[in-house]
């Protein structure tokens, strides 16, 4: 590849990145906004005293001008919250050669920044219902540690015109995707998806594993996904080409007033040799999936030491995966105490239960088959399979309808032992990891 089409080629990727993190927050509204009143944001590029520049991507819960056919084929109905739907922190290392992506999870339960009340806290998606991109930002801010230089907001209407006009976006899953919540109902496999289903991909929260972590860890999926066909379609042959397609699906946001075509122009030169191993996603680890406020109902805590790990990562202007622990147990997504077991192994038995397993011995067999170590169980319990398959290397899963609650291990000749494992949602769903390690075609990106 010749040096002037490569250099294109970045310059696409890092163009796309900034205006398509912006569109899978949710969905685009319509014209550009005034900044956001009480709230002085730093001008130019690179703020922060050199140590990056770092943007917040709001996805509005928000149906304001959309027909009821609009609204039932994009299975976008329910009570309009005016609240966030979507929040990604996106950090631009300060010299261009990272771009990290945040989730915050819509029902995180957060402490508000000061506003015109007293004093309380709520899930951070109805700080922008309370005070509007102001009040939204700030407590961003309160709740991370990190300073906003820019701000950009979508809604549902446009997304699915947007994503159209950028030609689409590739996903794809192990197994079937369907939500009858979201409209979406893809086959097991790779998929080329429209604005349409895009727009469902992302909101779909009733699939394995359900609630934000999975649903958040779909919408960096899809990002990767038209990353990848823009870059593919060669988009951006020259720096006008460039400038016009970002004028053109600026219209679809709205921005805090000063973040113009100019400012992404200018952080995209940043990261001009910007690649895919050099792009990172994660999801702010959580310590409770279910903390019930009188308020706000069930929510979701932080983490606060891996939290500021994090956040303290991003202020310092380091790489999100220099925050994974190396050693120790091995993160599971589902408890080990919630999956029963019977084991015809004694060794094997005790193994699982200091993991934490509800394990009950079966009778040893006169002689171990060769071959590895079988875990039978109910397609039921499926979601549970995983976990108990980590503590188990080189087990072989079968599954059998009608099988019951109990999971059965036959220890096989070829056992390799037992790997203790622990309950962490956040290190399973969320943890960092690089762009290329997500991506369709990598074995760690095709799962859900």
């Amino acid at each position: 590849m010749a040096p002037q089409h490569r250099l294109r080629r970045r310059h696409a990727v890092a163009v796309a990145a900034l205006l398509v993190t912006t569109l899978a927050g949710a969905g685009p509204a319509e014209g550009r906004a005034a900044p956001a009143a009480g709230h002085e944001f730093d001008q130019g590029v690179g703020v922060g005293k050199g140590r990056g520049t770092n943007l917040l991507v709001a996805g509005l819960d928000r149906r304001k001008g959309m027909t009821r056919e609009e609204i039932q084929r994009l299975h976008v109905g329910g009570q309009e919250c005016g609240c966030t739907d979507t929040l990604m922190l996106v950090h631009i290392a300060a010299d261009g050669r990272r771009l990290s992506v945040v989730s915050l999870p819509r029902d995180s339960f957060v402490r508000f920044a000061r506003h015109g009340h007293p004093a309380h806290s709520g899930k951070i998606n109805g700080a922008y219902a309370h005070g509007g991109r102001d009040l939204a930002v700030r407590t961003v801010e309160r709740a991370t540690g990190l300073r906003i230089d820019h701000y950009m907001e979508a809604d549902f209407r446009g997304f699915v015109a947007a994503v159209d006009d950028l030609g689409g976006a590739e996903v794809c899953s192990d197994t079937r995707l369907r939500d009858e919540n979201s409209g979406l109902d893809l086959a097991a496999g790779t998929h080329d998806v429209d604005g349409a289903n895009a727009l469902r991909y992302v909101r779909a929260r009733h699939l394995n594993p359900p609630g934000d972590l999975g649903r958040v860890r779909r919408q960096q999926k899809l990002l990767l996904g038209m990353l990848a066909r823009l870059s593919d379609a060669k988009v951006f042959k020259d720096p006008m080409a460039t400038a016009r397609t970002a004028r053109a699906l600026m219209s679809h946001v709205r921005t805090d007033g000063h973040t113009d075509i100019r400012t992404l122009t200018s952080l995209a030169w940043k990261l001009r040799d910007l690649t895919p191993r050099q792009t990172e996603f994660a999801t702010v680890p959580i310590s409770n999936f279910d903390y019930r406020d009188p308020t706000w109902g069930s929510s979701l805590l932080w983490d606060d030491k891996r939290a500021k790990r994090m956040f303290g990562a991003l202020g310092a202007d380091r790489p999100l995966t220099s925050t994974r622990k190396s050693g120790g147990p091995v993160p599971v997504g589902m408890p080990p105490k919630e999956t029963k077991v019977t084991v015809d192994d004694p060794r094997v038995a005790d193994g699982l239960r200091e993991s934490g397993f509800d394990v009950t011995e079966a009778p040893a067999p006169s002689s171990r088959p060769s071959g590895p170590t079988v875990v039978t169980y109910d397609p039921e319990r499926a979601r549970f399979a995983p976990s108990l398959a980590a503590a188990l290397p080189g087990a072989k899963l079968r599954s059998v309808a009608g099988f019951g609650p109990v999971f059965r291990v036959a220890v096989g000749g070829d056992d390799r032992g037992v790997t203790q494992v622990t309950y962490d949602r956040s290190m399973v769903e969320g943890a960092p990891v690089t762009g290329d390690r997500l991506r369709c075609g990598h074995p760690s990106g095709k799962k859900g």
